[in-house]
């Protein structure tokens, strides 16, 4: 897995939110909250796995909205700032935060109604095995992003020190048919990368923001995304 004792680190996990969340970012954080919450639709009384939580931004919004959640993930720093997280917003008896392989999940076939993956699928060497647990422990529904690899996401992935998994449609559709899963929606986004969202003031971002809507509104703009938001159901 890219990156994985770099993100293990205390003072990345600190600093991981303001870093990526903070200024232009923002608006990255409401657009996955909106994409998560729209494959997901009403979750309240639902039992959801959130696969590489982080920082609990997703456990917490679910949480906050009736779920009963359990986050996993590799790095014990992260866990821990979700904890806090969950305590700040009252939600801590809906939430469950456990260290663990997400190519080797810790649960019985069929206990989830929903499992989610953000941020995940661009670091995974072998994503067919991570996509195959999420589908063996879950009754419904499969959540996740891809970077693509057709887009302005290529370019500035060269510059990356670790670089990141990209993928087309087609390939998706491959892991999909290979875990036993259906496509059940999609939607494509952000013509201009992550990487240059964050690094603007939010002022300055949201025309920029504007102007990649537009874009991506025009015919064949899904055609110019730089990101996929995946929603799959269990065959």
């Amino acid at each position: 897995m890219k990156g994985q004792e770099w993100y293990q680190e205390h003072d990345v996990a600190e600093a991981y939110e303001d870093k990526r969340f903070s200024g232009g970012g923002r608006l990255i954080d409401r657009r996955e909250k909106e994409a998560v919450l729209d494959a997901l639709g009403p979750v309240d009384g639902d039992r959801i796995l959130e696969i590489a939580c982080g920082t609990g931004r997703f456990t917490v919004l679910l949480a906050e909205r009736g779920a009963d959640v359990v986050g996993l993930d590799i790095s014990d720093a992260m866990l821990s700032q979700g904890r806090e997280k969950a305590r700040a917003a009252g939600v801590e008896d809906h939430l469950d935060f456990l260290r663990g392989d997400a190519g080797r999940l810790p649960f019985p076939d069929d206990y989830f109604d929903a499992v989610l993956a953000m941020r995940f699928f661009h670091l995974a060497d072998a994503p067919e095995a991570f996509l195959s647990e999420m589908e063996r422990v879950t009754t419904d529904t499969v959540v996740f992003d891809t970077f693509r690899r057709y887009s302005f996401r290529s370019i500035y992935n060269w510059a990356l020190p670790m670089g990141s998994r990209l993928y087309s449609r087609s390939e998706v559709e491959s892991l999909l048919d290979s875990a036993d899963l259906e496509l059940a929606n999609s939607a494509h986004d952000w013509v201009f990368p992550y990487g240059f969202y964050r690094q603007l003031p939010g002022a300055i971002a949201k025309p920029f923001r504007f102007i990649d809507g537009g874009l991506g509104s025009l015919p064949g703009g899904d055609h110019l995304a730089s990101v996929s938001y995946w929603e799959a159901s269990v065959e």
